[in-house]
C-alpha cells in the first residue's frame, strides 16, 4: 500500500481499495434515473406540469390538471419528486402524475 492514499476495506469483494475508487463507484450506484410519464429523464431544477387533478392530504386542497411546478428537487426515491407550489409546503409528488416542460 502507497503512503499517499488513504485505502478503505471494502466488505462486499473483502479488499482495501483506494478511497476514490470506492467514492467513484458510491456516487455511480447513488445516480438514479427518475422519469416522468412520457418516460422523458428530470433533472434538479426542471418544471413539470401535472396530467391528472390531484387532491392533496392534509391540505384540502385539489391540484388541477395542467398547474405547473417549477425547480423540483429529486429525492432518494425514484417514484417521487420534491417541489413547492404557493400554497403548498413540502409537497411530493409522485412521478406518474406528471410530464416535463
Amino acid at each position: 500500500m502507497s503512503g499517499d492514499e488513504d485505502y478503505v476495506y471494502d466488505e462486499a469483494s473483502g479488499e482495501w481499495r483506494p478511497a476514490s475508487e470506492v467514492a467513484a463507484a458510491t456516487a455511480a450506484a447513488a445516480r438514479v434515473e427518475v422519469r416522468d410519464a412520457a418516460g422523458n429523464l428530470l433533472a434538479d431544477g426542471d418544471s413539470v406540469t401535472l396530467i391528472k387533478d390531484l387532491k392533496v392530504k392534509g391540505a384540502n386542497q385539489t391540484l388541477k390538471q395542467g398547474t405547473v411546478i417549477r425547480s423540483i428537487r429529486l429525492t432518494a426515491d425514484p417514484e417521487e419528486i420534491d417541489c413547492r407550489h404557493d400554497s403548498i409546503k413540502g409537497l411530493v409528488l409522485r412521478t406518474e402524475f406528471v410530464r416535463k416542460r
